[in-house]
């Protein structure tokens, strides 16, 4: 039976015409400098904890912002989330606390080619390691892909400043190659096996998860890719003219290019199409992902319920550390299978 789950980001209480191909996303950079002063923000190392309940024994699972996760992730004990910085022209605002997903991309549509992101310094990472040393005697802390952030990098130095302080809190540092829903299964599989598991199992399930995730997702429009300077405006002019709509799938750290559509219609089969041929009679694991986009998603949500065997389903709002860039009406789907 399918498991359908509606997800959220946590809330403050998110002719001839070759240059038509879809941008090389590749070298896309989430982050790769350290954040500036925050404002308006107050306040630094701050994370978004989602119970204080101490829970002897168990592996706490970290997980920066960039993941989308189900609902039942923040609530989980054992869960933290630590908080990419949004930058919206010249205001500082931390994913899901200061700021929603809705609310991004409603302020972002004014500030087109002005909206960026950076990690999460050290200190927010040995402030969220030091909150899960209270409710868990280890933590696996899974990190959106090194290639698109420094993001990783922050979360080991603060593993070492950590080890200076208290030697006896193990982290292990899982890259997760992958990003948005990709990301958020890795860590949501691995929060499975938590309570009890041991910091050892639920490292291996992270890293076995990881090397089935598949995320395919098309972009609606490149518009903020050019205004951003990631994109010349000709490809802009020309996907826009013709209403193409850029697939593209994100594997194991790698952008590659899947095709053009002409359509809404046409991209969402031939991502439900590529879905096929990567999970064949498999049972999988899945969570659909917009941006500013809820209404696309609930039928592509339909889609793959129809279409697969799901053991688990969710939507989830497009995590801004990756819309900043991209912009809103981006529809994706990341999953992956069981094996038979």
């Amino acid at each position: 039976m399918t498991n359908i789950i509606t997800a959220t980001t946590p809330q403050h209480s998110e002719g001839r015409h070759r240059v038509f191909l879809l941008p090389d996303l590749s070298g896309l950079k989430i982050s790769q400098s350290p954040s500036p002063q925050p404002s308006p923000i107050e306040g630094e190392g701050d994370v978004v904890l989602q119970s204080p309940s101490p829970i002897e024994g168990d592996v706490a699972v970290i997980a920066d912002s960039a993941a989308c996760v189900p609902d039942a992730f923040h609530e989980h004990p054992l869960a933290v989330t630590v908080p990419m910085r949004l930058h919206v022209g010249e205001a500082t605002y931390r994913d899901g606390v200061d700021i929603s997903s809705a609310e991004f991309y409603r302020v972002q549509q004014g500030h087109a080619g002005r909206t960026t992101t950076s990690a999460p310094t050290p200190g927010d990472f040995l402030n969220a390691f030091k909150t899960a040393s209270e409710t868990a005697s280890s933590a696996v802390c899974v990190t959106v892909s090194e290639v698109f952030s420094s993001t990783r990098i922050s979360a080991e130095t603060a593993k070492a400043q950590l080890a200076e302080v208290n030697p006896d809190f193990e982290v292990r540092v899982v890259d997760s190659h992958s990003a948005a829903g990709g990301q958020g299964l890795v860590a949501w599989e691995a929060l499975k096996t938590a309570s009890g598991g041991g910091i050892s199992e639920v490292e291996s399930v992270a890293l076995a998860v990881r090397e089935r995730i598949h995320l395919l997702a098309y972009v609606d429009t490149l518009f903020y890719l050019w205004k951003s300077g990631r994109v010349p405006a000709i490809a802009h002019m020309g996907v826009s003219i013709l209403k193409l709509k850029p697939l593209f799938e994100l594997r194991m750290s790698e952008v590659i290019r899947l095709g053009r559509p002409r359509t809404t219609e046409q991209a969402m089969s031939r991502m439900a199409d590529q879905m096929a041929d990567r999970v064949g009679e498999s049972r999988v694991h899945a969570i659909v992902m917009h941006a500013a986009a809820e209404e696309r998603a609930l039928e592509l949500e339909s889609l793959v319920r129809d279409r697969f065997d799901c053991s688990e389903l969710f939507v989830s709002e497009f995590t801004p550390a990756m819309g900043a860039h991209i912009g809103p009406g981006m529809l994706g789907v990341a999953f992956w299978a069981e094996q038979v």
